[in-house]
C-alpha cells in the first residue's frame, strides 16, 4: 500500500462498482488493470465508487485513491455532489463509467470527460427488469445518454462494441478502442481433468444465460456419460441456476463453486476441456481469454458481440449462432481431443497477443486527447 500520489495529470474515475465490490466482474478488473497502470506511469488517480458491506470508506492501495459511498443507486447521486462540493479537487479528466446508465459526468463538470462503454445493455435491461422498466433503461442509454455526453469522448473495447456506440450515434472520430489485456494464467501441474470437464466463469445473472450451458450439458449428458460442468462465480441467480439444474435432470453433474480464490479459479480452468461461455452480450469476454491463457478453447454465442475479437471462431474456439450449434461446438470439441489441443494451442497463443501494458498506454493516450480537446 502506498499513499504518496503522482506528479502526473489528475482523473476521477466515477464507477458503480470496484473490483473489491462482491459483484464484480470483468469490466471492474478492467478498470483495477487500468488506474493501477495509470497510477505507476505517474498519474494521480481518484475511484469515486459504491460502497458494499465491510468496504473501506476511503483507502489508497498502489497509488490509487478509491473513495466509497452510497450504493448500487445513490452512489451516481453521491459521486456528482461530492464533486460540486470540491472533494475531488479539480481533476484533469473525468471517466465517466458507463454500465447501462452513466454518470452524466458532462452535466455537473465543465472539465473534459471519457465514458467508458464496455458494451450495449439491450438486452440485459429486460432480462434484469422485465419490458417496461427495461424499455424505458434502454431508451436513457441508447438516446438519452449519447446526446447527453455528446461533448465526451468515448472508449470501449472492442470492435463490435464500436460498432453498437456508431448505431447509437456517436461520432467515429470521438471513439477509441481499447482492448482487455490479460494476466497469462499458468497452467503448472494442473492436468485436463481425466473426465469431459465444461467450465463456465462468470457472475451469476440472467443476461449471463448459464442454464444454456446446463441445457448443452443436458443433452451431451448420454453421448459423454462421465461429463459435468463447473460454474465459477457468485450472485443473485444461484438459487434459480440450482433449480434449473434440477428441473432438466443434471443436478448430480453441475457443481456451483461461487467466488474462489485466483488460485481456485487457475485449477478449475486448468482442469476444463472447454470453457463455456453462453452469456448474451460481453463488451470483449475476459474469461475467454483467461480460460485461453491455460490452452483451453471457448464456445460462446457470436451475438454476444466482443467474443468475435477474443474468439477466432474455428481457430481459438467456436462462436455459435443458436442454442443447437452452441451444443454442436462443444460436442465437437469434447469428442475430439486432437481438434481441441489445436484450438487451446491457438487460443493460447491469441491470448498472449494482449497485454495490459498496451492496454494503459491507450487508455492514457484517449485520456490525454480528452485533455487536449
Amino acid at each position: 500500500m502506498s499513499s504518496e500520489p503522482g506528479d502526473g495529470p489528475s482523473v476521477l474515475v466515477c464507477s458503480w462498482r470496484d473490483r473489491d465490490h462482491p459483484d464484480a466482474g470483468g469490466a471492474e478488473v478492467y478498470l483495477d488493470e487500468v488506474t493501477r497502470g495509470l497510477a505507476r506511469r505517474g498519474w494521480q488517480v481518484t475511484v469515486a465508487t459504491a460502497a458494499y458491506p465491510g468496504a473501506v470508506d476511503d483507502e489508497v492501495v498502489d497509488d490509487v485513491r478509491t473513495v466509497r459511498r452510497g450504493g448500487r443507486l445513490g452512489v451516481y447521486a453521491w459521486a456528482s455532489i461530492a464533486y460540486l462540493r470540491g472533494t475531488f479537487g479539480a481533476p484533469d479528466v473525468i471517466v465517466d463509467v458507463q454500465n447501462g446508465i452513466p454518470f452524466w459526468a458532462t452535466v455537473w463538470s465543465r472539465r473534459p470527460v471519457v465514458v467508458l462503454h464496455h458494451h450495449a445493455h439491450r438486452e440485459q435491461w429486460r432480462a434484469l427488469f422485465g419490458d417496461v422498466v427495461g424499455r424505458i433503461g434502454w431508451w436513457i442509454e441508447s438516446r438519452i445518454a449519447p446526446r447527453v455526453q455528446r461533448r465526451a469522448r468515448w472508449v470501449t473495447v472492442s470492435s463490435a462494441s464500436r460498432q453498437d456506440l456508431l448505431s447509437l450515434g456517436v461520432p467515429a472520430e470521438r471513439i477509441d478502442v481499447v482492448h482487455n489485456g490479460t494476466n497469462a494464467l499458468v497452467r503448472g501441474d494442473v492436468a485436463p481433468s481425466p473426465s469431459p470437464r465444461v467450465v463456465v466463469l462468470g457472475r451469476l445473472v440472467p443476461h449471463k444465460r448459464v442454464e444454456l450451458a446446463i441445457d448443452a450439458v443436458a443433452t451431451l449428458a448420454d453421448e459423454f456419460p462421465g461429463l459435468t460442468l463447473d460454474v465459477v462465480g457468485g450472485g443473485e441467480w444461484h438459487d434459480d441456476i440450482v433449480a434449473h439444474a434440477a428441473r432438466v435432470g443434471v443436478a448430480d453433474r453441475v457443481t456451483l463453486h461461487g467466488h474462489v480464490d485466483e488460485e481456485r479459479k487457475r485449477q478449475l480452468l486448468a482442469s476444463a476441456w472447454v470453457h463455456a461461455l453462453p452469456s448474451v452480450k460481453e463488451g470483449w469476454g475476459l474469461a475467454v481469454v483467461e480460460a485461453a491463457s491455460l490452452g483451453v478453447p471457448t464456445v460462446a454465442f457470436a451475438e454476444a458481440g466482443g467474443v468475435r475479437g477474443s474468439i477466432v471462431d474455428g481457430a481459438t474456439g467456436v462462436l455459435a449462432d443458436d442454442q443447437d450449434g452452441f451444443v454442436a461446438g462443444l460436442r465437437d470439441l469434447l469428442a475430439d481431443p486432437d481438434r481441441r489441443e489445436q484450438m487451446g494451442d491457438a487460443a493460447r497463443e491469441h491470448a498472449a497477443g494482449f497485454s495490459w501494458d498496451a492496454a494503459v498506454d491507450a487508455f492514457a493516450a484517449a485520456l490525454q486527447r480528452a485533455i487536449r480537446d
